[in-house]
C-alpha cells in the first residue's frame, strides 16, 4: 500500500483528471465538435486547420486516410489536453454503426459520455444503441444539442423525445433564445444570466460572449426572449432542473444547446465537463470490488491501433490507468501471462500525435508503443493481481472469406489479418479442420472496406472477399460442433481464442435445432459490458 503522501498525491492528481467520450449518430457533429473543445481549451489555434501547439505539428481527430477522404469517422481517437489546471482525456468515437465494437470497446475506458444530437434529426438509431450501453454501465451523460444555428424541431420536443425514447431525463443547463435557425444565445439556467453569440468567420476561432442581464436582453431581444423565460418557467415547473446525483447514477442528463460549427455554446459544454463530470473513481474488478485508485498501478487495455504513425510502421496499445502511479519503464504484470511486461515506450496521445510520457495517473490513458503481446482486455498490474471485467463485444452479422490476389504476398496478408485482428477490425475465424482461407467477421460492410483498404495500402495485401451466406452466429462446444459439422447451412469455425462459433445461413433453421435439442450448446454471442 502506498504511503499517506503518494496517497493524497494519487487522489489529487486523480481528481484533476476528466476521462470522457464523445458519441453520436453519423453527421450530428461530434467530429467538429471534438476539435472546438480542442480550440476552446487553446490545445490548437485555430479550428478547421488544426494547428496545434504554436503550429509545431498538425493533429486531427480524424487522422486516418480514409476517415479524411470519406468525412467521416473510423476508429477512435484519444485526445488529451490541459484546460482550467485538469488533465482532459477525451475520446472521440466513430458515430457510424458498422464500427459500434470500437465505440463500445472505448465507452469501457470513460468516466462519462456527451451525447451530441441534430436539433433537426433528434434521437436516431445509433443514438439508442449507445446509450443502451452508457446505462448499462451507468455512465453519467451530458447531452449537447447541436446545429441550433440551422432550422431544426423545437427544443422542448426533443427533451420529450429523450426521455420518451430512451429513458434519461434531460434537465437543461442552458437553454435557447431564438428558434433553431434564428439562434441569438442562450440563458444559463442556473443564474438566469443570457449570453448573446456572435458570429466568427468559419468559426475558426472563439466566438465572442456578451453577457447581458434579463433586463437589457429582454429589451434589445423582445419576444424571442421572453418565449425562451417562459419555456424556462415551464421546465422549473416540472422540475428539470440539474441534478448532481441522479445524474452521477446516469438517470438525469444536464443538456446543453448550440452550434459546434459556428462555436456557439462550446465553451459553456467544455466548462459542465470540467465541473460536473465525475473524476476517476475506484474501478470495480470481475468480482464487483472496486480498486481503490491509491492502490498500485494497474489498468486495462481497451484499442490497438497500428500505423498511426506512416514514418514508422508501429502500433500502440491504449492502456487506462485504474489505480496507482504510473511511471515510464516501470515493470508490471501482464495479467493474462503473469510474465513481467516493462514499459520503456510509454507515451501520451493526441490523435495520430504522440509525446514521451513519463508519468500518469487514475482516469489518463496512456499509449504503449510496440507491445505486441498485448490484446485488447489484457489487465496490467503492479504487486497486487486485479481481473478487470471484459471489454464489451458484439455478434458478428456479416462473414465473408479472404482470399490474397498475389499468393507471393501470402506473408504480408498473414501479418496484417493478425494486425487487424488484434485491433479488433475484423474478427477471424478459421477452420481448424479444412479451409484454409479465414472467414472475416463483421457487424457492418464498412468493416470489411476498412479491412480490405488498410491490407492493401498499409500492408501491400490486395485481397478479394467473398461473401458467404451465413446471417447468424452462435457459440458452441466440443460435443455440440460434433453434431453441427456437415450439417445443412452450418459451418463450425474457430475464433483466436479457440472459441467455437456456429455460423448458421438461417436463423430459423437455428430455431429448428434449438427446438428439437436442447440439450445442445448454441448460446449466444452477447456483450459483457464492464461494470463502474
Amino acid at each position: 500500500m502506498a504511503s499517506p503522501a503518494t496517497e493524497h498525491h494519487i487522489g489529487a492528481q486523480a481528481a484533476r483528471r476528466r476521462t470522457f467520450a464523445i458519441i453520436s449518430h453519423p453527421d450530428a457533429g461530434k467530429t467538429t465538435l471534438t476539435e472546438k473543445f480542442l480550440l476552446y481549451a487553446g490545445a490548437v489555434a485555430e479550428a478547421g486547420a488544426v494547428k496545434a501547439r504554436a503550429g509545431r505539428r498538425r493533429a486531427t481527430s480524424d487522422w486516418m486516410a480514409m476517415e479524411q477522404e470519406r468525412g467521416i469517422s473510423i476508429t477512435s481517437t484519444v485526445l488529451q489536453f490541459d484546460y482550467r489546471d485538469h488533465v482532459v482525456n477525451l475520446l472521440d468515437t466513430p458515430g457510424h454503426r458498422d464500427f459500434s465494437e470500437d465505440t463500445y470497446r472505448v465507452l469501457s475506458a470513460a468516466d462519462a459520455a456527451v451525447m451530441v444530437l441534430d436539433v433537426a434529426k433528434g434521437i436516431e438509431p445509433q443514438t439508442l444503441k449507445l446509450f443502451e450501453v452508457c446505462r448499462a454501465r451507468a455512465l453519467p451523460v451530458m447531452t449537447f444539442l447541436n446545429k441550433y444555428d440551422r432550422p431544426g424541431r423545437e427544443p422542448l420536443s426533443l427533451l420529450d423525445q429523450i426521455e420518451e425514447e430512451i429513458g434519461l431525463r434531460p434537465t437543461p443547463v442552458t437553454w435557447p433564445v431564438g428558434i433553431a435557425g434564428d439562434f441569438r444565445g442562450v440563458i444559463d439556467r442556473r443564474d438566469g444570466s443570457f449570453i448573446r453569440f456572435s458570429r466568427t468567420t468559419r468559426g475558426t476561432s472563439e466566438a465572442p460572449e456578451e453577457l447581458l442581464h434579463a433586463e437589457r436582453a429582454a429589451l434589445e431581444e423582445g419576444p424571442v426572449f421572453d418565449a425562451a423565460l417562459e419555456e424556462c418557467a415551464l421546465l422549473a415547473e416540472v422540475g428539470a432542473d440539474l441534478d448532481m446525483k441522479s445524474f452521477l447514477a446516469g438517470e438525469s442528463s444536464p443538456l446543453f444547446v448550440g452550434s459546434a460549427l459556428t462555436n456557439f455554446g462550446v465553451r459553456h459544454l467544455l466548462d459542465a465537463v470540467i465541473d460536473l463530470a465525475p473524476a476517476a473513481s475506484p474501478r470495480a474488478d470481475r468480482e464487483g470490488t472496486p480498486r481503490s485508485l491509491d492502490q498500485p498501478l494497474s489498468g486495462f487495455i481497451f484499442k490497438i491501433q497500428a500505423n498511426m504513425d506512416p514514418a514508422h510502421r508501429d502500433h500502440v496499445a491504449f492502456l487506462r490507468v485504474c489505480s496507482g502511479r504510473f511511471e515510464r519503464g516501470m515493470t508490471v504484470t501482464h495479467g493474462p501471462s503473469a510474465r513481467p511486461f516493462a514499459t520503456k515506450y510509454a507515451a501520451s496521445l493526441f490523435g495520430a500525435e504522440r509525446d514521451t510520457i513519463d508519468e500518469a495517473f487514475p482516469g489518463d490513458v496512456v499509449g504503449l508503443v510496440n507491445a505486441s503481446d498485448l490484446r485488447i482486455g489484457d489487465t496490467l498490474y503492479a504487486a497486487d493481481p486485479v481481473e478487470f471485467p471484459k471489454i464489451p463485444s458484439l455478434a458478428p452479422e456479416l462473414f465473408s472469406t479472404a482470399r490474397v490476389r498475389d499468393t507471393q504476398r501470402h506473408k504480408q496478408f498473414r501479418r496484417g489479418l493478425d494486425q487487424l485482428e488484434r485491433e479488433g477490425v475484423v474478427q477471424v475465424l478459421r477452420d481448424p479442420n479444412g479451409d484454409p482461407h479465414p472467414v472475416v467477421a463483421a457487424v457492418g460492410q464498412m468493416q470489411f472496406e476498412v479491412f480490405s483498404h488498410r491490407l492493401e495500402h498499409e500492408f501491400g495485401a490486395a485481397i478479394d472477399l467473398s461473401p458467404t451466406p451465413y446471417t447468424v452466429a452462435r457459440r458452441t462446444d466440443e460435443a455440440t460442433a460434433e453434431h453441427l459439422r456437415g450439417a445443412f447451412g452450418v459451418r463450425v469455425l474457430s475464433a483466436r481464442d479457440n472459441t467455437l462459433l456456429a455460423l448458421f445461413e438461417s436463423p430459423y433453421w437455428l430455431a429448428r435445432l434449438e427446438s428439437d435439442h436442447p440439450d445442445w450448446c448454441l448460446e449466444q454471442v452477447l456483450a459483457e459490458v464492464p461494470s463502474r
